[in-house]
């Protein structure tokens, strides 16, 4: 055996044995996690509401107010990633410019998340006066969330072959059009990668809801955007901070994570199907 196909084998092997431990960690994690908290899984823990502090019950508001706080902040987060990707790509203009608003997207995505929350606190419930509400919440994770669809939209719209875009202008197409009608729905499935990525991180989030939406405990839903939320992520750390009953709480905890983790899953899995249809009904 000659000294490349050794050097060959020797680097499959590493990644193999790095690849094995990865899956191996992920596998006593999901074991981990199931065992602890499967005791109180079921339906009913799902669709009621917490009793007796919190160490009966259910986590029915902490489940709708995740799914509302995630929901709203991609619904604020996308279209102004996709249009800020759009400007950096196809406007940006003088190149100083861009640079700076570049250097300034890196440097949020490289932010911790707890300056998230202070941020949002001092803007949104302070000086707007928005207070600790549900609004506050989504716009602070909203933030969050912007420059990883920035950066995986202008990633995806500089992929576009430029002769797709040369063509549309041959054709008479103004740049607006062929950004409109041709960039985006071609880039579109790496957009939704990206969003995949943003919700899967917002929806764990902690500390930026921690100061500007959560609250420890409610029995009703949010009515309006105005209104103060349980969360799941939130829900986890009261419950294995601040609780008084670790017996039963710690179950409830591990419980809950299973939810959230199986929530993030259905709604990247949702993402994932509709990207799968997208490229599979191209003509090209």
């Amino acid at each position: 055996m000659n000294r490349r196909k050794l050097q060959n084998y020797l680097g499959l092997g590493v990644l193999g044995l790095f690849l094995f431990i990865t899956f191996a960690f992920l596998i006593i994690f999901l074991v981990r996690m199931f065992y602890m908290g499967s005791s109180v899984l079921s339906l009913e823990f799902v669709t009621t509401n917490p009793r007796n502090a919190m160490t009966e019950g259910g986590i029915f508001p902490a489940v709708v107010g995740t799914f509302w706080l995630t929901t709203l902040a991609i619904l604020v987060a996308t279209p102004m990633g996709v249009l800020t990707a759009v400007y950096l790509t196809s406007y940006g203009r003088p190149m100083w410019f861009v640079r700076l608003v570049k250097i300034a997207i890196n440097t949020l995505a490289g932010t911790p998340s707890i300056i998230f929350g202070l941020f949002g606190m001092a803007i949104f419930v302070n000086l707007m006066r928005l207070n600790i509400s549900l609004i506050s919440g989504a716009l602070t994770l909203a933030i969050l969330a912007l420059p990883m669809i920035i950066n995986a939209t202008e990633e995806a719209l500089r992929g576009v072959p430029s002769d797709f875009s040369e063509a549309s202008l041959a054709l008479g197409a103004t740049k607006r059009q062929t950004i409109l009608r041709v960039m985006i729905p071609t880039a579109l499935p790496n957009i939704l990668t990206g969003t995949i990525i943003s919700i899967g991180r917002i929806a764990g989030e902690t500390a930026p809801i921690m100061f500007t939406a959560a609250t420890f405990y409610s029995r009703r839903l949010p009515e309006s955007l105005s209104d103060e939320v349980m969360a799941l992520p939130y829900h986890i750390y009261a419950l294995m901070t601040e609780g008084t009953h670790s017996a039963s709480q710690v179950p409830i905890a591990y419980g809950t994570a299973l939810i959230l983790l199986l929530m993030v899953l259905s709604i990247s899995g949702v993402a994932v199907f509709i990207r799968f249809n997208i490229r599979r009904n191209r003509k090209w």
